[in-house]
């Protein structure tokens, strides 16, 4: 319960965060990556508001095992940049770039009920799944989903 609790809260704050910091709109997005045009630097502020918060607690974290509830901390052990990886930021940054959302901000502006935010939803659900299905093919051969 209390995992599930701190899960919960977690994402209420970072979509609180989204809403306030103006990240749901994709506007500010597309307004941040619009370099030559007319550039929104309100996304870089963002963005760097959340490391000088994070680092420290990440700092912090790195010199224990385990998480403020008890739970064993799994850091991730992966480093390599291989195809996958290139290929998910490339899908990933062509998504955000002709939309606008990423999956959070998305997630938050399911609430407007436009079809666009639904098929951009949808289309990375199907992503996410073919992404797993991929994987599993990759390191254990056919499998059927």
């Amino acid at each position: 319960m209390r995992n599930t609790l701190a899960a919960f809260s977690s994402g209420l704050v970072f979509g609180l965060g989204l809403v306030i910091s103006g990240m749901t709109q994709p506007s500010k997005v597309l307004g941040f990556l619009d370099v030559f045009g007319h550039w929104d630097p309100t996304l870089a502020f963002v963005i760097g508001g959340a490391l000088v918060i994070a680092a420290p607690g990440y700092a912090l974290l790195k010199r224990r095992h385990t998480s403020l509830l008890g739970e064993a901390l799994r850091w991730p052990q992966a480093n390599a940049i291989d195809l996958p990886l290139i290929g998910g930021a490339a899908l990933f940054g062509v998504g955000w770039g002709l939309v606008g959302l990423c999956p959070g901000p998305a997630l938050v502006n399911l609430e407007s009920l436009s079809p666009k935010v639904f098929g951009f939803v949808l289309a990375m659900a199907i992503g996410a799944r073919a992404s797993d299905y991929l994987r599993r093919v990759r390191t254990s051969g056919p499998v059927m989903a």
